[in-house]
């Protein structure tokens, strides 16, 4: 009796021995696999993280070279902007090349002519005289002599007629800037140049009278010759002194700005 009690003890203590076993066992399983899924979802999730980071990075890496590509882009448009405008700009205000000035005169001193050289020398003009066939000399010239040759053709317009030598200028057409002098004669320009003005076509000319008058001023001279030539851009003109400076008859060349 006691060896069937002794038996039947033993065997319901191995039972409980290897049911504790066994649950020991299955939790150290159950923690084993969570730890796993753990640190699987945690690898996962730095790796989804790592691969996000990536992604990010690369798409900032290639937003900033298309943002790079645009302003350079925007950089080459601009900077050449200025060179398109550059050469489409063309002046429009300059002197036309290869127009050439003329200085035509009637001096019956001497007086007008030295303005007329002194135009010359401040321009590099040509020069051309207006001469009279029958020269004016001192007497002819006494205007307080009522018969004198000025006083009589002042007197008869009939006799304002005066022949000159010439009023033909070699190759007229390639001047665009004439200047015109003469002296005063009774407020008006010397009528030894009227033949010179009706003979020749000012079109597309610019042309300057001056005049020498010891009180006398520019008056209507150069208006009058204007009305005669009928033809050309005629400027106001300028009246000297029988004996102006060089450097006066300079300043005012200047000031034509031609």
């Amino acid at each position: 009796m006691k060896k069937l009690f002794a038996g039947i003890l033993s065997a319901v203590m191995m039972f409980t021995l290897a049911g504790c076993n066994s649950s020991t066992t299955s939790d150290g399983s159950e923690g084993n696999s969570s730890s796993s899924a753990s640190t699987t979802s945690s690898d996962n999730s730095q790796s989804n993280s790592s691969s996000s980071a990536s992604t990010t990075s690369s798409e900032s890496s290639q937003s900033g070279a298309a943002s790079s590509n645009n302003s350079e882009s925007k950089s080459s448009s601009t900077a050449s902007s200025p060179t398109e405008t550059s050469t489409d700009s063309t002046p429009t205000d300059l002197p036309s090349e290869g127009g050439k000035t003329l200085v035509a005169v009637y001096s019956a001193s001497g007086n007008t002519k030295a303005i007329a050289e002194y135009i010359v020398s401040a321009t590099g003009a040509d020069l051309f005289e207006i001469t009279p066939t029958e020269p004016y000399t001192s007497d002819d010239l006494d205007w307080t002599n009522r018969n004198s040759r000025v006083s009589r053709e002042h007197d008869d317009e009939s006799l304002r007629d005066v022949e000159l030598t010439t009023t033909t200028v070699d190759n007229w057409e390639d001047y665009d800037t004439v200047f015109i002098g003469y002296p005063i004669w009774w407020g008006i320009a010397a009528w030894v140049v009227d033949g010179f003005v009706e003979a020749n076509d000012f079109t597309g000319k610019t042309v300057i009278p001056f005049c020498t008058s010891s009180s006398s001023g520019l008056g209507q001279s150069g208006k009058l010759l204007a009305e005669m030539a009928g033809t050309g851009n005629w400027l106001e003109g300028q009246r000297f002194q029988s004996r102006a400076s060089e450097d006066t008859v300079k300043e005012w060349v200047d000031s034509l700005d031609l």
